[in-house]
């Protein structure tokens, strides 16, 4: 019965305490969280772009040299990885842009 007490009463004073100013409100970011998160996006997009450069050389090459035929697996790995990169690129360019993207 004390340990039901003590819960509550710890429960009631943690329900009531105030923020900290110094703390973010719930839903808020703060510029550095931001500026991190901007910088991860980048990079992000980098990454994607310098992909889908590199797997559309590999499938202009493979296809120019008329080996696709001969190596379809990696014909099909190089375009799988090319449209994951390409959509890669897309969706954090619209993030970068601000664009909505519901719907």
């Amino acid at each position: 019965m004390s340990e039901e007490t003590s819960t509550e009463s710890h429960l009631s004073v943690v329900m009531t305490t105030e923020q900290d100013e110094t703390m973010p409100a719930t839903g808020e970011t703060s510029s550095s969280s931001r500026g991190a998160a901007l910088y991860f996006e980048c990079f992000v997009f980098v990454i994607g772009v310098i992909g889908t450069a590199a797997n559309g050389l590999v499938l202009y090459a493979l296809v120019a040299s008329k080996q696709h035929k001969k190596h379809e697996l990696i014909l099909n790995q190089n375009a799988l990885d090319f449209y994951s990169c390409l959509f890669l690129v897309i969706t954090y360019g619209l993030k970068l842009a601000k664009m909505p993207t519901y719907g």
